[in-house]
């Protein structure tokens, strides 16, 4: 016997199947702030607000699955942001710590401190923001950028520091007074937080996704200048550097010949800011460098693993700068153990400072 529409005479037509959506798959549609994990062959899912969703090779996986890279980033820009918050409380915190050399170290405290809780915002937006903010993405984007130049910035003005303070010793503390060094880094924040606008102001791809970068929401040309950018200002941190190496080399044969304590001592500090400066951008070149190269050839069709791979050793600079700036500096040693432990170890080296020294 026939029912239905073939009872009544009707011709018999299939019905289409419903198409079963599983729970937590729209996670995968929707926008991803810095670094882009709709890398690889995502595309644009249908209903979505525009975001580029994973493709089969990304790390987000179906059901909502939160990416153990994007955990590492997190987890990473929650111990930077602890780190720094501890450094800029010690500054804040200790008034013998106001020589403009201080206020440097502050500023990149800052700007280390600003990106971590970037990379935290950012974990944020992408899995915990529910609908998806275009303004959230772009505002955790806007704050990385920001964050991070003026951590590379802040590395330029130190760099710059220490080669004035051998270039005129003797007029050095004379003629960088605190005022001019505010101005200065004061200067630099505003140049960087008018880079950090940018995703804001519309130099962002969330309107065309082909023109995308690995950092989504920046676009493919932007990416390229900043790297260009970045490079650039590394090439004159180690030109300085080269020049910071000259002007020690001929101090050590000027102390040399005189063989006098005062000189011996001057030594010792030439050679410990020498090496701390060896060792920042040794630090920084291989954190930063790989990234920055693979910015210029890469872009959004990559596979994300790339992307993250190299994005995770650079944030993990700004998670040795303040091992190698301020923990290193008997300054700031010193008012550590006074206010964790209330005294100073005795073998504590109590030598005054002198220009040399980072």
């Amino acid at each position: 016997m026939l029912h239905g529409p073939a009872a009544m005479g009707e011709p018999w037509q299939p019905q289409p199947q419903q198409q079963q959506r599983l729970p937590g798959l729209g996670n995968a549609s929707e926008p991803s702030a810095w670094p882009s994990a709709a890398g690889g062959q995502g595309t644009a899912a249908p209903g979505s607000d525009g975001g580029v969703g994973p493709g089969p090779g990304s790390e987000v996986g179906a059901g909502g699955a939160v990416s153990p890279w994007d955990i590492a980033l997190c987890a990473t820009g929650t111990a930077v942001a602890g780190e720094n918050a501890l450094v800029l409380a010690v500054l804040f915190y200790t008034p013998s710590l106001r020589a403009p050399m201080f206020l440097l170290i502050g500023s990149l405290a800052l700007a280390d401190l600003l990106a971590g809780l970037g990379l935290v915002a950012n974990f944020a937006v992408r899995y915990l923001l529910r609908p998806p903010s275009e303004a959230a993405e772009l505002g955790a984007a806007g704050l990385l950028l920001a964050a991070f130049s003026a951590s590379v910035c802040s590395l330029l003005a130190i760099t710059v520091d220490r080669y004035l303070s051998l270039y005129n010793a003797l007029t050095y503390h004379s003629e960088r007074t605190l005022g001019f060094t505010c101005a200065m880094v004061l200067l630099m924040w505003l140049l960087c937080l008018g880079v950090g606008l940018l995703p804001l102001l519309g130099w962002n791809c969330l309107r065309d996704q082909s023109s995308c970068s690995i950092l989504r929401p920046v676009t493919k040309d932007n990416a390229a200048v900043l790297a260009v950018t970045f490079l650039l200002l590394f090439a004159l941190m180690m030109q300085l550097y080269l020049q910071i190496c000259k002007i020690a080399f001929r101090h050590a044969q000027q102390i040399a010949v005189q063989h006098q304590f005062i000189a011996t001592a001057q030594a010792t500090s030439t050679r410990k800011g020498l090496s701390t400066l060896s060792l920042i951008l040794g630090t920084f070149a291989l954190c930063w460098i790989p990234f920055a190269i693979y910015s210029l050839v890469a872009d959004s069709s990559y596979p994300v693993v790339y992307t993250y791979s190299l994005a995770l050793p650079a944030t993990c600079n700004s998670l040795i700068n303040p091992i190698i700036y301020a923990f290193r500096n008997p300054d700031i040693q010193k008012s550590l153990w006074l206010a964790c432990c209330g005294c100073i170890p005795s073998t504590f080296s109590s030598r005054p400072r002198t220009s040399s020294d980072v």
